[in-house]
């Protein structure tokens, strides 16, 4: 955190002097976000230090969890608020009894092992390009006695998905983009039987959502999810805190909208 702090502090001399730095729109914006990730982290630890560092709510609630978030928030994963909007629907994915769980950009493995501590008898198979995010979850599967049925990986191409072809399969999918590249029915035809939800990143690939969810419309019933505010309620080391602490713990860091496509086969394919 000291370190950390450190960044701060030379990132603001560096603007404060300059002109222009931090006086317009943009620049108090870009500062704002960077006091916010500082606030966030501190926040982080603190909630760390409660429960021996296990989740504290939502369904993942008990997990054992990692020092720090290879991308993303760390605050909110410790909340269980971290992409609330999915859980219902992750809850109907495992209602089918998956046997193989693709997550496809699993970072530190918050999905990877949350659901395999919820699906006792499917097999995890945890991707990731960073080797750095492919070791803290091997560590995490650890921390949760799950590193049987948790497999790490590095890069996953399209043509892998055939490996996977008739099987209950559950494909979760946050790469930054590069959705519209992995998720090719044309070269997996797999993934017509494949339950599917998907992060899309408009950010970063504008029209991306629309391109991907026409490749599955005549295969999937497909649902948009938007990201939405955080109603769930908080562990009482936040009740008392300020409004602003309260927001900034379930922060999840986005910069802009990224919805997900939740897509589940018309008919099975087995």
């Amino acid at each position: 955190m000291a370190s950390y702090l450190e960044t701060v502090r030379e990132w603001f001399r560096a603007r404060l002097d300059a002109p222009g730095g931090l006086s317009t729109p943009e620049g108090a914006t870009l500062g704002l976000r960077v006091l916010a990730i500082w606030r966030s982290r501190m926040i982080a630890q603190a909630l760390r230090n409660l429960e021996d560092g296990r989740v504290l709510g939502g369904p993942f609630a008990g997990m054992a969890y990692v020092e720090s978030a290879t991308e993303g928030a760390l605050a909110p994963r410790l909340v269980g608020t971290y992409e609330d909007e999915l859980h219902p629907h992750l809850a109907t994915a495992l209602a089918a009894d998956p046997e193989v769980i693709l997550d496809i950009g699993c970072a530190e493995g918050y999905y990877a092992v949350g659901l395999a501590r919820l699906a006792p008898r499917a097999v995890i198979h945890a991707h990731d390009t960073s080797e750095t995010a492919q070791a803290a979850c091997r560590r995490m599967a650890e921390l949760n006695g799950v590193e049987a049925r948790v497999r790490t990986g590095g890069l996953f191409h399209p043509e892998d998905f055939q490996a996977f072809a008739d099987r209950r399969c559950l494909v979760i999918v946050d790469i930054e983009g590069a959705e519209e590249d992995l998720l090719r029915p044309d070269l997996a035809p797999a993934l017509a039987g494949m339950r599917l939800i998907v992060e899309t990143h408009d950010v970063y690939r504008p029209g991306v959502l629309d391109r991907v969810r026409a490749r599955f419309e005549a295969t999937h019933e497909i649902t948009v999810v938007h990201p939405g505010p955080k109603t769930a309620p908080l562990p009482e080391i936040l009740r008392n805190r300020s409004h602003l602490d309260q927001l900034l713990a379930v922060w999840e860091f986005r910069a802009a909208p990224t919805p997900w496509l939740v897509m589940t086969p018309k008919r099975s394919f087995r």
